[in-house]
């Protein structure tokens, strides 16, 4: 591996929305969930609005009045049909496996902090192959949800790495808020769940239109561009 002088050490990235194109796929699975749990199924929009919070909190999020048997039918169900019962595609981004290996390749560690499930991430990244490219990786089921900073914080501390030395990538405000809220740099993808608008409501350091873009981003920032 060849190392490179860079800006940041650390790349940690969403998933849902910043490496894979699973949103649609999530959305049916909490529309079929909620309908198999008996509540009242809000509108695809209101679905897709709580992607990237944990699995709990979503639905806390969706039915502020769930009661913990309603939590468990619904989070059941959701399992059900997320691990096997729902086959809407649920791609990588075009080029994202090209774009993660030649960043591991230049020198970069790379990491996962996602609102999904241990099962379910590790279930993707044995189906992707990619699960070797990231030295750590946390989900919110093991830890708080976004937006709170304990995932940030665990991967910082398990890499040995300072705050300013790491980059938050992912496309909903949790994961912008939790890289504020940790003292890591975020930045914004615009394809995922959130509108770019949305996302630049609160403090980024630029974005992205495709993940593809985000070896150029970096090239721009390392100290030899700036004239160092």
């Amino acid at each position: 591996m060849t190392a490179v002088k860079q800006d940041y050490e650390l790349l940690i990235f969403d998933w849902d929305g910043t490496v894979m194109d699973s949103v649609a796929r999530i959305v049916s699975c909490l529309h079929r969930a909620a309908v198999d749990a008996g509540g009242n199924v809000p509108p695809r929009e209101a679905l897709r609005d709580v992607i990237g919070l944990g699995l709990r909190e979503a639905i806390l999020a969706l039915f502020p009045a769930a009661d913990e048997a309603f939590i468990e039918r619904y989070s059941a169900a959701y399992r059900d049909y997320f691990l096997g019962g729902d086959d809407t595609p649920s791609p990588l981004y075009a080029g994202a496996r090209e774009t993660l290996t030649g960043l591991r390749q230049q020198g970069y560690y790379l990491a996962v902090a996602t609102g999904k499930s241990r099962r379910g991430l590790d279930r993707v990244l044995e189906e992707t192959g990619l699960g070797d490219l990231f030295a750590v990786t946390r989900c919110a089921d093991e830890t708080f949800s976004k937006p709170h900073p304990q995932m940030l914080h665990e991967i910082l501390t398990d890499l040995d790495t300072q705050p300013g030395a790491a980059l938050m990538i992912g496309d909903s405000e949790y994961d912008v808020l939790m890289g504020q809220n940790a003292g890591v740099d975020a930045l914004a993808v615009s394809y995922g769940v959130h509108s770019l608008e949305r996302l630049q409501a609160h403090r980024t350091v630029g974005y992205i239109e495709a993940i593809t873009e985000l070896p150029a981003w970096l090239d721009q920032r390392l100290p030899e561009a700036a004239g160092a």
